[in-house]
């Protein structure tokens, strides 16, 4: 990141020009300037330097009439899903750069970096190399509140060089070694392996805790090396807003105590006589071992912290909204002390699932976990949408599978994407399973004028449409499922729920239905296999009943049903194997390229 392009050259411009540019702006560099047609090289001497140069010169400094454009020189063999993003509005919001961001592909992470300039940088990873190429092109140059954004990549410094290419530049040493962190010694750590904090706060608070431009959220995030959304645009007209805050747990802490000191403030200079307490939201997963065997655990917390503690009841809970609400009051510290040890004993029970959750993690080959939003990522993501979509981990009474509730809407919580961040798991194909319910379930299935079925489609990111009954006495409706497997699996899990919460199936029953997947005519017999032991497997792997019906007609498209029934993780397994059947027809279905025939050459851009 220490090697800088200089674009929009004059071709008057000399390596003198630059020698005096850099030296009126105190610019330091450790090399000559490389000056070509048009654009120019140069090397600094550390990153910082670089980050200086591009802030300071790219689209401010003219020479010979025309602006310079400045930013870091990246090889196209070491252009991969990293971007850096400067200038950004220094009030923005972050739901709101998180929510652009998504437009473009999956986030996996975004890291602020700090720097002495006015306006914010962050650095952000998309899930594929295109994602990113599509964010480069749509954003570098877009105007954002009168601030242009400046977009470059961050190089892939493990990408292997293929050799010296023709021409290669002269003068210029190799690279240094990779990068072990992110830009900037102010950047926000990387937060995989940590899970945020949730709170709730009164709504007459948040203009003080945001401040004026959004300064005092920015100091605490400086301050406090944490990322920090306040959604503020969630149930309109409740008294209170919840705030999600990333960090590591010393960062939520230290966070969370600063914010109590804000509200504290701001109570006593506009004469709020009410008691504020602190309330931390958790998933209800962790709740039980929070409280402990005959409460324990929390007597304990409060004896050492000298708080009281209370938990919201089991009756506030709904399909789309598992958290339960930790109240603590007592003094400011001691309510601090109180966080602390909550969250730990929330991580102890996140980590324990976690771990049951790896032991699982080959259970349905061909799915991409990280895709779920079952597990934490360093991505901000957009906090939960407690009004319109699922919360953290909401799993819709599939508890056997041990959801993680720190996923992600729009992502949970930070690595699932929302609709707008289609495809979820890259380029894989969209699949269509026709899954069928009790017509009796149809209407909770829709919902009150069709809310629960778009949120259904939001949260999963797929197409969700109920099929036409096919006659008046139908004691079954076809639900048509469009997505990529992902989205099969969260939209299918939340339906499955739904029918058990609704009571469509008695307490100790276990929900089962009828999938059914269309395949090519020719490849029905792959999936039967010789003397039909390629279907008996599978139904002994998965434990579903799985029927290629003989005598079927195929359709106009030249394909025939595989019907699928049982339980949930059953559907999934036995559709994620006779996909991965079908996968293997149609690459034996390519043609083969034709002895000594020479390979496609790549086109050069």
């Amino acid at each position: 990141m220490n090697k800088l392009y200089i674009g929009n050259v004059s071709a008057e411009a000399s390596e003198e020009d630059f020698e005096t540019i850099f030296e009126q702006w105190k610019i330091p560099h450790s090399g000559p300037f490389l000056v070509k047609t048009g654009y120019a090289f140069v090397d600094c001497p550390d990153e910082k330097v670089a980050m200086k140069a591009i802030d300071v010169l790219s689209g401010k400094v003219e020479l010979h009439g025309k602006l310079l454009e400045v930013e870091h020189s990246v090889p196209k063999r070491q252009r991969s899903c990293k971007l850096q993003i400067r200038n950004i509005p220094p009030h923005m919001q972050w739901e709101v750069l998180d929510g652009m961001l998504a437009q473009y592909g999956t986030v996996d992470s975004c890291e602020q970096v700090n720097t002495d300039t006015e306006t914010a940088v962050v650095n952000v990873r998309y899930g594929a190399k295109d994602q990113a190429r599509m964010a480069m092109e749509k954003l570098n140059g877009s105007m954002m509140e009168k601030y242009a954004l400046k977009v470059s990549y961050i190089p892939d410094e493990t990408a292997v060089p293929e050799g010296p290419p023709a021409g290669g530049r002269r003068g210029f040493n190799t690279r240094g070694p990779p990068r072990s962190s992110s830009p900037g010694l102010g950047a926000r750590p990387k937060m995989q392996s940590d899970i945020p904090l949730r709170m709730l706060v009164p709504t007459q608070f948040v203009g003080a805790i945001i401040g004026k431009e959004g300064a005092t959220i920015r100091n605490i995030t400086k301050q406090t090396h944490s990322k920090i959304d306040i959604h503020r645009k969630e149930n309109a007209g409740a008294a209170e807003k919840p705030i999600t805050i990333h960090s590591t747990p010393e960062g939520c802490s230290s966070a969370c105590k600063t914010i109590m000191e804000i509200m504290q403030k701001e109570a006593n200079d506009t004469n709020f006589t009410e008691e504020i307490p602190l309330k931390i939201l958790a998933h209800n997963n962790f709740v039980g071992r929070l409280i402990g065997k005959e409460g324990r655990n929390l007597k304990k917390i409060e004896q050492d912290t000298g708080t009281k503690i209370t938990i919201s009841p089991l009756q506030d809970l709904t399909l789309y909204n598992l958290e339960r609400t930790i109240t603590v009051k007592g003094p400011l510290d001691a309510c601090a002390r109180a966080e602390e040890e909550v969250m730990k004993k929330v991580a102890e029970s996140y980590d324990s699932d976690m771990a049951a959750m790896n032991l699982q993690s080959n259970l349905i080959p061909g799915l991409n976990l990280n895709a779920l939003g079952l597990f934490p990522s360093g991505a901000p993501g957009m906090g939960p949408n407690m009004s319109s979509g699922p919360p953290p981990g909401a799993h819709g009474g599939c508890p056997s599978f041990g959801f993680s509730p720190y996923g992600s809407e729009g992502q949970l919580w930070a690595s699932m994407p929302s609709a707008s961040s289609q495809p979820l798991a890259g380029h894989q194909e969209s699949e269509t399973v026709h899954l069928f319910i009790p017509a009796l379930a149809v209407g909770a299935i829709i919902g009150k004028q069709g809310q629960h079925i778009k949120q259904l489609s939001h949260f999963a990111g797929a197409s969700i449409k109920i099929a036409p009954a096919e006659g008046m006495d139908a004691k079954l409706r076809m639900v048509i499922i469009v997505g990529p497997p992902e989205a099969q699996f969260k939209a299918q899990c939340r339906i499955f729920g739904k029918l058990k919460e609704e009571n469509f199936f008695g307490p100790k029953e276990e929900v089962k239905l009828e999938a059914h997947i269309k395949v090519p005519s020719f490849a029905a017999g792959r999936v039967i296999g010789k003397g039909g032991k390629t279907v008996n497997d599978l139904q002994n792997h998965s434990c579903a009943e799985v029927v290629v019906p003989r005598d079927q007609t195929p359709d106009e498209n030249d394909q025939v049903i595989v019907k699928i029934s049982g339980h949930f993780f059953a559907c999934q397994l036995a559709q994620r194997k006779i996909q991965e059947i079908l996968a293997q027809v149609r690459r034996q279905q390519q043609p083969k390229p034709s002895p000594g025939a020479q390979p496609p050459q790549p086109r050069r851009k």
